[in-house]
């Protein structure tokens, strides 16, 4: 018996599908969706000479319930559109696709505006390019892909569009990932205690030498494949950086806030891509919950015995609170807000976490996106891994990192001076002699490891040219404390060579800011502020070289290697047990990360110091640490005092 195909649409399209079709398939023709489709009907084409988004709407509306596929073309401004191939219940419809089409143009706002106006008025009148010849191109794909599905073959559109250039005829097929937020095939859980507890799992690592538990080699073969693509992908562009002294990469990740580019940085251009999307995908996880629904909404007096007290992690000042344009309030203990579930691991249980905390604040221009928020929270501790332990593990030591760099900061701890070439690592070694030939500048590193003992380090470059940027600072924090060093210096590698045209021409900005430290607004300002020659004054408790270089190893005690990563984090969350520290874990993964296996978290050390950009923006209210541990680690007799801490701009980048 033969299949049998629902045409749906009036114009050239669907007659020229209909009459190639009715050759092999009962065919049925009708021009709406009022009256449904046929019960017997095996495939469902939606097909319309313009672009009519009501008219897809409704198609999921309708053939969503019947089980029955589907498969569209339109024409939208010069372009024939075809696909996703739709099956109803599984996710990628056409929702997912039109969404990331959306996300990966460039006129995402007027866009958007466009789609809902023409959803709400009937679509567009017929495109100027439809022309006979476009339109038969496009139809040929549509009954291409008819067959394939109706005959039981594989087909090429589930997931993925064509987009046919009605000008050139030149055709294209894009992947796109589906939408886990998407109204129509979204099936995401709800966020629950059950499903925020962790049990750790062994992770073995790749190597003896390493701390990962995925080779890159296995991971190339899905990252770009997956989630770079200019049109429809989740990341939608890549630059090479050929200014760096080593190979960078970034790519783009599109936002309705704007592009937020990510950059990956290491010895080949190849590798650093890849660095780059995952840095991505980390950054596109903690925007805000897509693994789950957020459903707790209330005070945290009702929530007290089962939620983590926002105060623990830091908050600003009130004289901040107090200032006329501060974009936030003072935590109200009594005030609704969201929550999500994360897991202490001190306390062995789920608890309840601010959203706010969970993921971090956006700026878009000068302004906050705060949702009526009491602090402003960045990406500090997001980490992605190719399993939940490995996450864990670098969310650790990236709060590690940033704590130690504030800590350092705040106190004016004169830190002991690194030797570096006393590490006895050729690749190391090469690193900075490469800094020094191809950027010009000098390498000062020093010890911040903080009471932790979680080895970690200042790297400060200081550029021996005349012109350009004179200081820049970074940080790093690793079991291996010679990780620790590449990676910082790989972070100023980035920021050498090309900011100083940019540092030229806004001289006199970044003086303003050297005399007003409330004009260093965001992440930028920190870094360009200590481009100045007379901002190298405020980093003299470093540089001053009347103290010894330390060797590697008279610094930092070398330690036994585990097999297993799990092992080295279940040593490193017994260090934050010992100190009674609370380790809390709030998981990210979205099921765009799941169908790699890659895992994504956010780790809250509540008491230790979160990075913040903005100098109006300090969050030290609360963390008394930062006021002892100067004592207990022997760089001060008592404990300082608020009015003690150094009250300048920090040079973080």
């Amino acid at each position: 018996m033969s299949a049998v195909v629902a045409v749906v649409g009036e114009g050239l399209l669907a007659d020229f599908v209909c009459g190639e079709l009715s050759a092999q398939f009962h065919v049925v023709c009708q021009t709406d969706l009022e009256a449904g489709v046929p019960e017997a009907a095996d495939l469902v084409l939606v097909l319309h000479d313009a672009w009519h988004p009501s008219v897809h709407h409704k198609a999921e509306e309708v053939l969503q319930p019947t089980g029955i596929p589907w498969l569209r073309g339109f024409v939208s401004f010069g372009e024939g559109v075809v696909g996703p191939l739709v099956r109803p219940g599984t996710p990628g419809c056409s929702q997912c696709a039109d969404w990331r089409r959306l996300m990966g143009g460039r006129d995402r706002k007027e866009m958007l505006e466009l789609q809902q106006r023409l959803a709400e008025h009937g679509g567009m009148p017929r495109d100027a390019w439809a022309s006979r010849t476009g339109l038969l191109q496009v139809a040929h794909l549509i009954v291409a892909e008819a067959q394939r599905v109706l005959q039981g073959r594989r087909a090429h559109l589930e997931e993925r569009v064509f987009f046919i250039n009605l000008k050139t005829l030149k055709s294209t097929r894009h992947f796109f990932l589906p939408d886990p937020l998407c109204r129509v095939c979204g099936r995401l859980p709800n966020d629950s205690p059950t499903a925020a507890r962790i049990t750790l799992s062994p992770s073995l690592k790749i190597s003896a030498d390493s701390y990962r538990c995925r080779p890159m080699d296995d991971l190339k073969e899905v990252l770009v494949k997956d989630y770079l693509d200019y049109r429809t992908g989740l990341l939608n562009g890549k630059m090479r950086d050929l200014v760096s002294p080593f190979a960078a990469v970034s790519v783009n990740l599109p936002l309705f806030t704007g592009d937020e580019g990510s950059a990956g940085r290491t010895h080949s251009y190849a590798e650093s891509e890849l660095t780059a999307i995952l840095e991505s995908l980390e950054r596109y996880c903690g925007l805000a919950p897509r693994g789950k629904l957020t459903v707790v909404h209330d005070s945290y007096r009702n929530l007290a015995d089962q939620a983590l007290n926002p105060i623990k992690v830091g908050v600003h000042a009130k004289e901040q609170y107090a200032q006329p344009l501060f974009p936030f309030k003072e935590f109200d203990p009594d005030r609704p807000i969201d929550w999500v579930w994360g897991y202490s691991f001190l306390e062995e249980r789920p608890i309840l976490v601010p959203k706010l905390l969970a993921y971090y604040s956006l700026v878009c221009g000068d302004s906050l996106v705060c949702e009526d928020g009491f602090v402003y929270e960045t990406s500090n501790g997001c980490a992605l891994g190719g399993s939940l332990e490995e996450a864990i593990f670098y969310g650790i030591l990236e709060v590690v990192e940033r704590d130690s760099f504030l800590m350092t900061w705040y106190a004016q701890l004169p830190l002991p001076r690194l030797d570096p070439y006393s590490a006895d690592d050729q690749e190391l070694r090469l690193m900075i002699d490469r800094i020094k030939a191809v950027a010009g500048y000098d390498l000062h590193l020093f010890n911040s490891t903080m009471e932790n003992g979680i080895p970690s380090v200042w790297a400060l470059a200081k550029n021996r040219k005349h012109k350009g940027v004179n200081l820049i600072c970074a940080a790093g924090a690793h079991l291996d404390p010679v990780r620790a060093v590449k990676s910082a210096i790989h972070e100023l590698a980035g920021m050498m060579l090309t900011l100083d045209e940019k540092f030229e021409a806004n001289q006199e900005k970044y003086v303003r800011m050297f005399h007003d430290p409330f004009l260093v607004l965001q992440m930028e300002d920190h870094s360009m502020l200590y481009s100045l020659p007379q901002a190298e004054e405020r980093l003299q408790f470093l540089l001053d070289e009347n103290r010894p270089l330390r060797t590697f190893d008279e610094e930092f005690k070398r330690k036994g290697r585990h097999a297993d990563l799990t092992d080295d984090l279940k040593d490193i969350l017994q260090v934050f047990r010992r100190l009674n520290l609370e380790v809390i874990v709030v998981d990210q993964t979205t099921p765009e990360m799941m169908r790699n296996g890659l895992h994504c978290v956010k780790v809250l050390i509540p008491g230790m110091l979160p990075m913040t950009f903005g100098h109006h923006l300090t969050r030290v209210t609360g963390l008394k640490r930062v006021l002892r541990v100067p004592v207990e680690l022997g760089y001060a007799k008592q404990p300082l005092t608020l009015e003690q801490l150094n009250p300048h701009p920090h040079p973080f980048p």
